[in-house]
């Protein structure tokens, strides 16, 4: 049995389907990490909620202009992430922008699904995400968010470090609040409407927010936490993708499922970790000896009175 689905993941393997799937995953395991880092470190959750309803409305439109319904998707959170940053000047801003967005989005997708007669059971079909059917456009869009993302970490740590820490505190120490705010919104948009098709809207988080949550347990810096959530990326991609493909389940939630199961670990393993050195401090201070009392002073010699 083992050996019979090791052939036939083998075989699956030679596809060109199954090959592009990977590559797909592989990258957007490099750039995809980086945007959760940003989401978790702006505290903007609801992005990803808002970002789906905004490709779902580029979605829509795509359909009803015979233009590619992804593509359009990508430029309509593009430009939703750059319309939304005026809006974003505190961080609880970011929050109910978002959400003022959300509203607004699924309200103008809705109606123009209703309103054109686009079949709407075919928009939301492109929103349930196939890794296996990734193509030569989603391939590009994948290798520019994996070279641009960790690019501009690096090229612009210090900054990003500051505005991820404390807005206020960035903008004090002369970093470009706002145009940086800008870029990272436009970036998040587009790294979640890039990830729609590999997992689906609702299972994005795998690759984005998941591998950004363990990571904040191991790092202790914005680099090492950067780093450590594109190799958890990396490692959580691939093996769910090959679990996949051997047990023949929907790649989306093995993906999800892998993820979470690191994440559950990580968080165990650190309060495992943090018990552990608490109980070792306590024992080390009840098993050392006291200290010994302060010997008397010598008494005064008589040429000293």
């Amino acid at each position: 049995m083992n050996a019979l689905a090791t052939a036939d993941l083998g075989t699956l393997l030679q596809l060109a389907p199954v090959q592009r799937a990977g590559l797909a995953l592989l990258l957007a395991s490099v750039g995809l990490p980086v945007v959760g880092v940003v989401i978790v470190g702006l505290d903007i959750m609801p992005v990803r909620f808002a970002m789906m309803h905004v490709a779902l409305l580029g979605i829509a439109v795509g359909l009803l202009t015979g233009l590619d319904p992804m593509l359009c998707a990508l430029a309509a959170c593009a430009l939703a992430g750059a319309g939304v940053a005026p809006l974003a000047r505190t961080p609880d801003g970011l929050s109910g922008a978002m959400g003022l967005l959300m509203s607004l989005a699924v309200a103008g997708a809705l109606l123009l699904l209703a309103v054109s007669g686009v079949n709407a059971s075919g928009a939301f079909a492109l929103l349930w995400g196939s890794v296996l059917s990734v193509g030569a456009p989603d391939l590009v869009v994948l290798g520019v968010l994996a070279a641009v993302l960790p690019g501009l970490f690096w090229w612009r740590r210090r900054d990003i470090g500051l505005l991820l820490f404390d807005r206020e505190l960035a903008q004090c120490s002369g970093v470009p609040v706002r145009a940086l705010t800008a870029a990272l919104l436009v970036l998040v948009a587009v790294a979640v409407a890039g990830a729609i098709k590999l997992t689906g809207a609702l299972l994005v988080d795998a690759l984005t927010l998941l591998p950004a949550l363990a990571a904040r347990r191991l790092g202790g810096s914005l680099r090492s936490i950067t780093l450590w959530a594109i190799g958890i990326g990396v490692a959580v991609n691939l093996t769910g993708f090959l679990l996949a493909l051997w047990l023949d389940w929907p790649p989306g939630p093995v993906l999800v499922l892998t993820a979470g199961t690191v994440v559950l670990s990580v968080h165990v393993f650190h309060v495992v970790s943090e018990r552990s050195e608490r109980r070792t401090g306590s024992w080390r201070a009840t098993a050392s000896p006291p200290l010994p009392p302060s010997s008397p002073a010598p008494p005064a010699s008589p040429s000293s009175r």
